[in-house]
């Protein structure tokens, strides 16, 4: 199995397999408590917030601010109990996002994407899955959209190595909804016109579990 160059070796730097993905399915209690219990949990922004409408700018510096963002990240995905959290979702307007997420077999996939660029599949991975899709910045609300069950995603990690992340079924969706999220798309936007109503209703109606921030 092939790894990082070694020198390259720290905190927080993930192994490679022999395709060039990054194995972040080993030590992910370890590590993601490890980030978490350095961090401090923040308010999640929610729809309507103007950081989340618009695209965030690139992460062009790597060190310790950018590492207590993603330590503020974990945490904070902890408290809401979400497998997902974009930078923009706390109103921080870098394209970082963090995950904490399970496969449809279970395999639990921990990491963190910095730039992320979502890549085009071909044709013969275009399997579409239309289960339910929730948002921790739309609290309280669920709706159906259709989404390829397998997702590649390159970027850097939070030390700016360039990584290959690649997931499928519920982790192939986490993905793309968090991708989308640093370019200024909630889940919401995909849906038509009556299901997006009918999702903002719903949030309307519920209560949040998390403290969120409350739009002016």
């Amino acid at each position: 199995m092939a790894q990082q160059d070694t020198e390259k070796q720290h905190a927080g730097v993930l192994p490679v397999d022999d395709e060039g993905f990054v194995i972040d399915t080993e030590d992910c209690e370890a590590r993601e408590a490890a980030y978490r219990e350095r961090g401090t949990s923040r308010p999640i922004t929610v729809v309507g917030n103007p950081v989340l409408h618009k695209e965030c700018q690139d992460v062009t510096t790597f060190g310790p601010e950018l590492e207590t963002l993603v330590d503020d990240m974990f945490a904070s995905q902890r408290t809401a109990e979400g497998v997902g959290l974009a930078a923009n979702q706390i109103g921080v307007g870098l394209k970082v996002f963090v995950y904490d997420c399970p496969d449809d077999e279970g395999v639990r996939h921990t990491g963190v994407v910095c730039n992320p660029v979502l890549q085009e599949l071909p044709a013969d991975r275009r399997r579409l899955d239309d289960s339910n899709e929730g948002c921790l910045s739309v609290p309280t609300a669920y709706a159906e959209l259709a989404r390829p069950d397998y997702a590649v995603v390159t970027g850097q990690d939070e030390k700016g190595n360039a990584i290959t992340v690649r997931g499928t079924g519920y982790f192939a969706r986490c993905l793309q909804h968090e991708t989308d999220h640093l370019y200024g798309y909630l889940y919401i936007d995909r849906l038509s016109k009556r299901e997006r109503k009918n999702a903002l209703k719903q949030m309307e109606e519920g209560t949040p579990r998390y403290e969120v921030v409350p739009n002016a």
